[in-house]
């Protein structure tokens, strides 16, 4: 086990998954230099239930309300040189509401982080181009997949994103 700060304490991200009609939700943010795009998500706050958490970062960054549904799967996230520990947690959701949902649309986040514009891009990509938009092979086949193992803990982060 590797030793960190005491005071230093593993943050719980929480993701979300919409597909609809073979199309997957992905809001532009600046997560690595080879992909810009990434699942409605964002930190747990204190006192927040992990449902919660999804659905608000989910309203937050696309504008629409969806509704908690299962979990997927999880990982954990170790940078012990920056003595950063993420458990990251994505979750099905279906949206409420019935009405025509376009394909492409700008969002005004409330709050948006350093890896992310105040407008946000948001975007119903088909599954079968996630690579298309940065995804590594190892993610793009769980989604293809329909997430077999569903709720299961997956290990390491990079063994999904490959980051």
């Amino acid at each position: 086990m590797t030793e960190t700060n005491p005071t230093t304490r593993p943050i719980i991200r929480a993701a979300a998954v919409l597909i609809e009609n073979g199309r997957i939700c992905l809001v532009k943010q600046r997560v690595t230099e080879t992909r810009h795009w990434a699942l409605p998500g964002g930190k747990l706050e204190l006192g927040e239930r992990i449902s919660e958490c999804v659905t608000r970062e989910f309203e937050e960054e696309t504008g629409l309300t969806v509704r908690f549904r299962e979990l997927l799967y999880m990982t954990d996230r170790i940078i012990p040189d920056q003595e950063i520990h993420l458990v990251h947690m994505s979750f099905l959701v279906d949206r409420v509401g019935d009405e025509a949902l376009p394909l492409v649309w700008n969002h005004d986040d409330p709050f948006p982080t350093a890896s992310s514009d105040k407008i946000r891009e948001v975007r119903m990509v088909p599954v079968d181009e996630l690579n298309k938009y940065g995804f590594p092979p190892a993610f793009c086949n769980m989604v293809k997949d329909g997430f077999p193992g569903r709720g299961s803990y997956r290990g390491d982060f990079r063994a999904i994103y490959g980051e």
